[in-house]
């Protein structure tokens, strides 16, 4: 039974709560959908301006007339191009670099590829203190070792010879070659080889059928960075090579420089010749380049 007293006794009402504000948002970052495009293209049309702008000024000196101060190659000509190439030698000389640079490419290749299979597969006392050598031999410059190359070769009889220039670039492409290999191989599993194995394969066979066909890539990458740095190297065939029919590209631009004038139209087109088999080349093994980077990156 409830008394009056309890009747009259007030309600007891709950303490109020303090608000809590709310929590402000991260800020999250912008989809690329959400981005202007104004944004995205100025920047990079600016870099584009940058880079075409030099291709342009010497397209424009190779195309057009001597003479012309038009800054459009209009009527097009290929005199700077006929001179260079039959008065000035770059026939010879282009056939100097392509042997140069493809022989190069094979040698580096393959002993890279033995080298950087050693490496990879084998443990031995002096295998830390080799690596490290190789890498401690990419900070000394070519100029430091032309003086002792020119003199081993000079004993060995290889002055004025193509060989000289194709040795002497392999060795200073090697050891960076090598590391990128054995990179390369270290990513294929070994268990693959193993299985060969137990198939009644040799080392030799199993390499040649499973681990080979996956270095496609980096044996790509590696070999057309020694072809570009052969093809554009110009110290070690001005050293080696004296006779102007054995001289390579890099030397026979640097003869169509004077001191009394200088031809800008025949310059610009030998630097095209130059320049064109290059991008050629980059151009349809972009694809395995990309590829080689990405498996010689990230180890499995």
């Amino acid at each position: 039974m409830i008394t009056k007293d309890a009747e009259k006794v007030a309600p007891v009402t709950p303490a109020p709560v303090a608000e809590v504000p709310p929590r402000r948002p991260r800020r999250q970052h912008r989809a690329w959908d959400e981005v202007p495009r104004w944004q995205i293209y100025l920047p990079l049309s600016v870099y584009l301006v940058f880079t075409l702008v030099p291709f342009y000024w010497i397209l424009l000196f190779a195309l057009r007339r001597p003479g012309s101060t038009s800054l459009v190659p209009w009527p097009l000509t290929f005199e700077h191009f006929e001179k260079v190439w039959n008065e000035r030698s770059f026939g010879t000389y282009f056939q100097n670099s392509v042997l140069v640079g493809v022989v190069t490419l094979l040698m580096t290749t393959l002993v890279a590829l033995a080298g950087g299979y050693a490496l990879a597969r084998f443990d031995f006392r002096i295998k830390r203190g080799f690596m490290l050598a190789l890498l401690c031999s990419q900070f000394v410059p070519g100029a430091l070792l032309l003086v002792p190359l020119f003199q081993i070769f000079a004993e060995l009889r290889m002055i004025n010879s193509l060989g000289s220039v194709i040795l002497a670039e392999t060795v200073f492409q090697l050891p960076l070659s090598i590391i990128l290999i054995s990179t390369f191989i270290k990513n294929v599993p070994y268990a693959l080889e193993e299985a060969a194995w137990v198939d009644g394969c040799d080392r030799f066979t199993a390499f040649r059928v499973v681990v080979l066909p996956l270095l496609r890539p980096g044996l790509i990458a590696v070999g057309s960075f020694a072809f570009v740095h052969s093809w554009n190297h110009f110290l070690f065939a001005l050293m080696f090579l004296s006779n102007q029919e054995k001289q390579t590209i890099p030397v026979g631009l640097n003869t169509l420089l004077s001191a009394d004038s200088v031809d800008l139209g025949a310059l610009a087109a030998g630097g095209i010749i130059a320049a064109v088999p290059v991008v050629i080349v980059f151009a349809f093994i972009q694809k395995w380049l990309i590829t080689g980077f990405s498996a010689g990156a990230v180890k499995g």
